[in-house]
């Protein structure tokens, strides 16, 4: 069932871009050939440049811990079960402890390798990363399987404490919120939002049949959603059918 998640702020837009970009890395490392390992790498530079906020860190360790009270405040409650609680409680403290023992800038250890921050300059160019103007990097690229992969291991260590806080804060954020079952009327639905705590994404899922997708323009106060199909030779054009979808707004 296809699923789309939509950010009310810039602060979960950061977390959903991360974990995209995460994702990509380590589906293309898993990956043996010398393409996948230069899409992973590329994927890797994208998030340095994302994570190049000083105020990332902060507010990942803040949410954890808000997170870990939260959590150990639902211990003893018959409707929840103990142990998944517990070992989610386990993997906040490791996660955390793990992100505040990096004492130096997020991914800084990569900027101080110039030979990656070479390749990072040239790949912003079209093309720019032949063997002709890299050819370091070419000869690397041919090193073989198992040598990129420890070299893209040892690269992505340093922030992988990043990716599992990001993964711990969207598993519980997606986990929040009713679902409700909805009709995009000829492919429009529109609702007003109220309530004192506005909520931060919300996420939407259709049949695996429907085929149309659905843009969302979305804010505190209300929600507009068109369903389009796509025509591969022109633009997107609206769909003038009923759509079936369900909804949930998320908030931590």
């Amino acid at each position: 069932m296809p699923s789309y998640d939509y950010p009310f702020n810039e602060r979960i837009r950061t977390l959903l871009r991360l974990e995209d970009l995460f994702t990509k890395v380590l589906h293309n490392m898993a990956a043996g050939h010398e393409y996948h390992h230069h899409c992973a790498l590329l994927s890797l530079f994208q998030i340095l440049d994302v994570i190049d906020r000083a105020e990332l860190k902060a507010d990942l360790l803040q949410e954890l811990d808000r997170q870990k009270i939260v959590m150990n405040s639902l211990l003893g409650n018959p409707s929840i079960a103990e142990k998944v609680l517990t070992d989610l409680i386990g993997e906040i403290e490791n996660t955390s402890k793990t992100l505040r023992q990096n004492t130096t800038k997020l991914g800084q250890t990569l900027r101080d390798n110039d030979w990656l921050m070479s390749i990072k300059q040239r790949a912003g160019i079209p093309g720019g990363v032949c063997e002709f103007d890299l050819p370091s990097y070419h000869y690397w690229l041919g090193l073989g399987e198992d040598r990129r992969r420890q070299d893209l291991d040892n690269w992505l260590q340093p922030l992988i404490s990043i990716y599992d806080a990001l993964r711990i804060i969207l598993h519980i954020l997606r986990g929040s919120g009713n679902t409700v079952a909805l009709t995009a009327t000829n492919g429009v639905y529109q609702q007003m939002l109220g309530g004192s705590k506005p909520a931060q994404m919300l996420r939407l899922q259709v049949d695996d049949d429907v085929e149309c997708f659905p843009e969302v323009s979305a804010n505190k106060y209300a929600i507009n959603i068109r369903f389009n199909s796509l025509d591969y030779a022109q633009k997107p054009r609206a769909c003038d059918k009923n759509v079936n979808f369900t909804l949930t707004l998320c908030n931590l």
